[in-house]
Formats: structure tokens, C-alpha cells, sequence
């Protein structure tokens, strides 16, 4: 309905809705992009005791052709049978072993190198965009969202300022949890018989905005008007 040429799945930590997806979009003559939203380990995927453990960073990968899609097969079947402390989890090991053919943006506001612009550690910052250089070279890019919420308005600019700095580019992506506005409620209920939660529960799982649904090209262009790189 959108006129969208291309559409990518990135689900958290799995690849379950991938071919489903993918024949749906070929159906409706829509390229489809497998991806997933893969959890990294801050230290190794066999680490699996302290609270760092337990709180991976978010790596959001794409396959570019086949040997990519096959690559990130393996990196979430790993995740879920080496790397499972929590979440499903990957690490630097298994990225350098299933890296070719694959996409790499730094993630939601949960990245590695978000989280330490956001902790004012520009020098970590630029370590983990290095080893990322590293590993994909020009596929590579620096992820930037607009969802309302205020953890985004400040790393906003500082992600900006340091894709000028470092010369990673810029991908302006929205996360998206429905597809419509008006489906956010639902969503809402879901996530609360996901986690036994109550709707009037102020102290459980839920979305501060109402942002997360599939936006527009032209709602896109319009919340990054200032950066058309993006």
C-alpha cells in the first residue's frame, strides 16, 4: 500500500518468520531482506555469569546474497545453542567466522558503540566502530532512529557528529514492532501475555512512544530532513 520496493525482517535474536516472509514479499512483488537483530556478547558467548553477561548489545544484520543468508543461519543457531545465558547470544568469534556476505549496522540505542557515546566513552566508541571497520569493512554503517523518546533526541547528534568524525555512514531505520499505528494497543497486549503482565501495571515492559509501527518513505524523509545521507 506504501509503494515500498524493498522490506527486511530483523527479529530479535531468531530467523523463525524469515522464509514465510520472504515467499509472502516475493508474492506481493516485494524484494525481501532476511536480517536479524542478533545479540552480541559483551565478552564471549561461553560467559555466561555476571549481569554484563546478561545484557548482550543489539547488532543488527542483513544478507546481501546467499552466502550471507547461510551465514546468518549459523550465527543464530549458534547464538541459541552455544550463546544462550538470557538471550540467544553471538560474539566477536563467531562474527569473524560468519561474516562474509552480510550487512552490519551498530544497532539501536543498545549498540556497542550508541551505548558509549551515551556513557560519554567516545575513545570505547571508536574502538568498537574499528572492530566492526574490521570485520566489514564498507558494509558497515552507523544506525540512527527517531522514535520521540529522549534517549534517541540525545544520541541523536552525538552519532551524527561522530559518523563526520569517523567517516561511517549514516542509515536512518525505524524499529518496528506492527505495521500499522492503530496496532500499537494490540502489541501492547501482546508484550503483557508475553511477560504475565497487566496493562495497568506502570512498572512492566512497554513502548514510552507510539512509534513503533512501519512509517512511511515520506514520514522517514520528513523526521530526518536534516540528514538526506541518512
Amino acid at each position: 500500500e506504501q509503494g515500498m520496493h524493498a522490506l527486511a525482517v530483523t527479529d530479535h535474536g531468531n530467523m523463525y518468520a524469515a522464509v514465510d516472509f520472504y515467499l509472502q514479499a516475493k508474492q506481493e512483488g516485494i524484494k525481501p531482506i532476511i536480517g536479524c537483530e542478533m545479540y552480541l556478547a559483551p565478552r564471549t558467548r561461553f560467559d555466561k555469569e555476571t549481569k554484563e553477561d546478561r545484557s548482550p548489545y543489539h547488532l543488527t544484520l542483513l544478507a546481501k546474497d546467499r552466502v550471507g543468508y547461510q551465514n546468518l543461519l549459523k550465527l543464530a543457531s549458534l547464538a541459541s545453542i552455544e550463546g544462550f545465558y538470557s538471550r540467544p547470544r553471538i560474539d566477536l568469534e563467531l562474527l569473524n567466522k560468519y561474516r562474509a556476505g552480510l550487512v552490519a549496522m551498530s544497532g539501536c540505542a543498545k549498540g556497542e558503540v550508541s551505548q558509549a557515546l551515551m556513557a560519554g566513552d567516545k575513545k570505547k566508541a571508536e574502538a568498537a566502530a574499528a572492530r566492526y571497520r574490521a570485520l566489514f569493512g564498507d558494509d558497515f554503517y552507523l544506525e540512527i532512529m527517531d522514535l520521540g523518546l529522549d534517549e534517541f533526541k540525545e544520541l541523536r547528534p552525538r552519532l551524527v557528529e561522530f559518523s563526520r568524525e569517523t567517516g561511517i555512514p549514516l542509515v536512518a531505520t525505524n524499529d518496528v514492532h506492527c505495521v500499522r499505528k492503530e496496532d500499537i494497543y494490540l502489541q501492547d497486549v501482546l508484550v503483557c501475555i508475553q511477560t504475565n503482565a497487566f496493562l495497568d501495571d506502570d512498572k512492566r515492559l512497554k513502548f514510552e512512544t507510539q512509534d513503533f509501527y512501519l512509517k512511511s518513505y515520506q514520514e522517514m524523509a520528513e523526521r530526518f530532513a536534516d540528514l538526506p545521507e541518512a
